[in-house]
């Protein structure tokens, strides 16, 4: 649907360019030569010609062909903001009804000298330029965000204000272009209504010329399983819809949304997580007693890293000012949990440099690491039989890199079902013995994207790719690179221009 619009679009606006260049005595077949047609219009209107080669900067250009389509039209005494505004939407409709129009004539340069701005003018087009620039810059240079959970603490912080880089990964082209200026994918103010339309969807693309993802990077991205959302301010991306399909409606669908408004986001729209990647494509990833481990090597472990401790003490209660002031504990947010009524035993949510520190305490016994080998928690892919993973236990498993072939079984196609059908569009059955890919058999799989398996910093805090698996590179948003501001009851002034790391 998005290429027959843009293909009409195109065709319209060369017609009607036809029709202008014959009234303003431009030989009219220029007007169906690219870049050549608007060539002609800076020549004849008398923009510098520097503004003509700025058009082929990727994205910029395009605004600037818009920009010297208004100037020319504009010497046919197309003045207001209506017929500018009909340029910019409907330039198939417009152009062509101009072009040949008895009532609209080349006026040039006469024309332009009885023309001044008015206030409000000039107001409404420093609006649009400020509009444009900052659309531009925070699709594809870098955009703020704010840290809102735990899950990556205490590499940042909740109400950390980041800047997160599109340029480091390549900016990724609008997928969802008719949206809300300024917004991601809810209205201000009204968190059930979406900010964009689905008319024109877009294939994916990025810029070319940057770097990969490396592991370790802080990594914002489109959450895969937010693509399908139970659309209340209490579900969304807290609570997923496919795990209030699995747990409370058993995988039926239909009563799920005949209970509950459902909302279907383009993947572009979906809710934005910051996660640490510490899987790249290639990559066999393995958690062992709350240990994660990369290629069989333990992982990179982040200095501001988080994790659940068992702590065993002699009886004695720590003092609260100490886990307060020590170890900035919020011990009212169950950064210490009590096991049991003897005093003794506690789960605490610690840095591996505070977990040092209370080591040395007198009244502790011993320290380690939390490890839940409970698997009744449902973990990625949800396939208990084949996988019989807990959130602290689990893997080994593979993350999927572009050109490597899978083959499928019954034993894991739970594991690459929704890179199939969701993330690769493809159709997938299983008939005969064999599965049936796009209607035809096929009992392996080459992968067309690369994947990414992304976790917080937090572990025991985190919904990550653990509780929904791989990170499609079409889910890229960009690397989180700079905390230009940070606030708890007052400003944070030692995070404030801190890198990421």
């Amino acid at each position: 649907m998005g290429w027959i619009i843009f293909i009409i679009g195109a065709i319209g606006w060369h017609i009607g360019v036809y029709g202008l260049f014959k009234k303003a005595g431009i030989a009219a077949w220029k007007a169906f030569v690219p870049f050549y047609n608007t060539w002609c219009m800076v020549e004849i209107t008398g923009i510098k010609k520097l503004w003509f080669w700025v058009q082929f900067i990727p994205i910029l250009g395009q605004f600037v062909t818009i920009w010297i389509t208004i100037i020319f039209v504009m010497h046919f005494g197309q003045f207001t903001l209506l017929q500018h505004a009909a340029l910019v939407f409907l330039p198939f409709i417009y152009l062509p009804y101009i072009g040949f129009s008895k009532d609209v004539r080349w006026g040039g340069k006469d024309v332009m000298k009885h023309y001044k701005k008015s206030a409000a003018r000039e107001w409404v087009d420093a609006a649009v330029f400020a509009v444009v620039a900052a659309t531009l810059i925070r699709t594809f240079i870098f955009e703020a965000y704010t840290i809102p959970t735990e899950s990556m603490e205490k590499t940042l912080l909740i109400n950390d204000f980041l800047f997160v880089s599109k340029w480091s990964y390549g900016a990724r082209l609008p997928v969802t272009p008719l949206s809300f200026p300024f917004v991601h994918n809810v209205m201000p103010g009204m968190p059930t209504t979406p900010s964009y339309l689905k008319w024109i969807q877009l294939p994916y693309k990025r810029l070319p010329g940057y770097t990969s993802i490396k592991r370790n990077d802080v990594v914002v991205f489109n959450v895969p399983a937010a693509d399908t959302i139970i659309n209340l301010p209490d579900y969304g991306s807290k609570v997923l819809y496919y795990d209030v399909l699995r747990q409370q409606f058993n995988g039926n669908r239909d009563a799920l949304n005949a209970t509950y408004p459902v909302l279907v986001h383009p993947f572009d729209k979906t809710d934005n997580y910051i996660k640490r990647c510490v899987g790249v494509p290639g990559d066999v990833i393995q958690n062992k007693q709350g240990i994660l481990y990369v290629n069989n090597q333990p992982a990179y472990v982040a200095p501001g890293s988080q994790i659940d401790y068992v702590v065993e003490t002699n009886g004695t209660i720590f003092n609260p000012q100490f886990l307060e002031d020590s170890l900035e504990m919020d011990i009212n947010n169950g950064d210490q949990v009590q096991v049991d009524g003897s005093q003794k035993i506690y789960i605490m949510n610690l840095t591996p440099e505070k977990a040092a520190i209370v080591k040395r305490q007198p009244n502790v016994k011993s320290i380690s690491i939390y490890s839940s080998a409970d698997v009744t928690i449902q973990t990625f892919p949800f396939d208990t039989a084949n996988f019989k993973w807990s959130v602290d236990n689990y893997g080994p498993l593979q993350v999927p890199k572009a050109g490597s072939t899978i083959t499928l079984s019954p034993q894991n196609i739970a594991l690459y079902e929704r890179i199939i059908t969701t993330y690769e569009h493809n159709t997938l059955e299983y008939a005969n013995g064999s599965y049936v890919i796009n209607g035809r058999p096929a009992n392996n799989y080459t992968f067309k994207y690369n994947y990414y398996w992304m976790m917080g910093d937090n572990r025991h805090r985190s919904q990550d790719s653990r509780y929904w698996g791989f990170v499609p590179e079409t889910h890229i948003v960009g690397k989180a690179s700079l905390i230009w501001f940070s606030w708890d009851k007052g400003p944070r002034w030692s995070r404030l221009f801190k890198s990421i790391q």
